[in-house]
């Protein structure tokens, strides 16, 4: 199997079993080693008591694209901190993207940021996390 197949089959199979993320009715535009690129649209039920969209909203996205861009390596990896900071209020309707990029790679550790974006580009979110990456790789069966 090619790299590049391994990496699209990876974030497959976990978009294909994580419920949550197809709730939030996420979809995959990019994925390779070290960077996602994932987008979503901001739907009625995802808007808080103000009327714009939950915050968990823009975090759970970008933690669906941290976690796609850190397994891509292969080595099953978690996040172990992760952090946000909103910079735009999100409205329903809006059309959000999600980049993440590896800034710093170890055999243990990685770290990434993730900029979330509406669709008029404007950068709604920051997010940054750490994954430690298991000694574990995905086998053919998990891939499956």
């Amino acid at each position: 199997m090619s790299k590049e197949k391994a990496e699209w089959i990876v974030g497959e199979q976990m978009l294909a079993k994580d419920a949550f993320s197809q709730w939030l009715g996420i979809q995959v535009d990019e994925i390779r080693p070290g960077f996602a690129e994932l987008s979503m649209r901001v739907r009625p039920e995802m808007t808080n008591g103000f009327g714009i969209a939950h915050g968990g909203i823009c975090y759970s996205l970008a933690d669906t694209a941290l976690a796609f861009a850190a397994n891509a390596h292969g080595p099953k990896s978690r996040s172990i901190n992760t952090s946000i900071v909103h910079t735009l209020a999100v409205a329903e309707g809006e059309k959000l993207l999600a980049r993440a990029e590896e800034e710093y790679l170890h055999p243990k550790l990685a770290h990434y940021k993730v900029h979330i974006y509406n669709g008029k580009g404007e950068q709604v979110a920051i997010f940054q996390g750490s994954v430690y990456r298991s000694s574990k790789s995905w086998t053919p069966e998990e891939l499956a």
